[in-house]
């Protein structure tokens, strides 16, 4: 029998229409979906780098709502600037197995100009400001027994990340208090290790991909090594949790074949963790 976890994404994952709608939330357009009048706390995703154009990450907010205990905010951190859908069937397509090795790097090299176009617009300096404004601003806009969760996926799992650590904590009247009160990061990218993963202030629950060519197994054992050498220099760290998904492909929680047994479980356990994660936490 199924779980209500799993049950809250069965059936939806690339297939469907998107329930919620798109409007401008602290500054930045952002697919809204779920309990508006008394949640019981409210998720922002911070997508890949497909953003709002992929309809999946609608789909998987959807799923996130579906039990109606949660307010969910997908913005667009990309500002109407994604990477387009076009590298997405390249680079991660949804059966890998359609796809010869030839028609692969064929693909990619014909998409790299484009691509190298799109990161020199999305530095890390302004993407982090996009990403932690809005959050600074969504902290101070919550009611204060009201709290927040992240999940990141891909390229928004490094901002996960940040969204726990001390160094981004905001004052408010007389306290100091974190961004967000849980963190999920999904094959997050483009860690820079360790500075990324350190001094942690909020409860972190991470996925990585057993085959995950982009973001590798390894980098789990160093950020387990991490919060290991904090804990012995004396830091007070919160709950930490590191899950193993197979195969795990780059991108399982959003693009995996929901035609493949593997797969589509990738897919529903990825839901299930954040669930789970946020019902534990918030």
């Amino acid at each position: 029998m199924a779980t209500p976890h799993e049950e809250c994404i069965r059936g939806t994952v690339h297939h469907g229409q998107p329930q919620g709608k798109e409007e401008m939330i602290h500054g930045l357009n952002t697919y809204v979906v779920g309990n508006r009048t008394n949640p019981r706390g409210t998720i922002v995703v911070y997508s890949d780098i497909f953003g709002l154009g992929l309809v999946n990450n609608k789909l998987i907010a959807d799923s996130y709502a579906k039990s109606g205990e949660w307010l969910v905010y997908l913005p667009d951190f990309f500002k109407g600037d994604p990477v387009g859908l076009k590298f997405a069937d390249i680079a991660i397509p949804v059966d890998a197995s359609k796809q010869s090795s030839l028609a692969k790097y064929t693909g990619l090299l014909a998409t790299a100009p484009s691509l190298i176009m799109w990161f020199t617009r999305h530095k890390e300096g302004p993407t982090n400001k996009t990403c932690m404004d809005f959050l600074q601003a969504l902290r101070r806009a919550t009611p204060r027994g009201q709290k927040i969760g992240m999940v990141g996926m891909c390229w928004g799992g490094r901002y996960a990340f940040r969204a726990a650590q001390e160094r981004n904590m905001i004052k408010m009247d007389d306290e100091i208090v974190p961004l967000v009160d849980a963190v999920v990061a999904l094959h997050p990218s483009n860690l820079s290790l360790p500075e990324d993963a350190e001094n942690f202030v909020v409860p972190v629950s991470t996925g990585w991909g057993l085959e995950d060519t982009n973001t590798k197994i390894e980098q789990k054992g160093k950020v387990e090594e991490i919060h290991a050498k904090e804990k012995q220099a004396g830091r007070k760290v919160p709950e930490v949790e590191n899950q193993v998904y197979k195969p795990g492909r780059h991108g399982f929680s959003v693009r995996g074949n929901p035609d493949d047994p593997m797969e589509r479980a990738c897919l529903e356990n990825s839901v299930t963790q954040v669930l789970k994660w946020f019902t534990q936490w918030l």
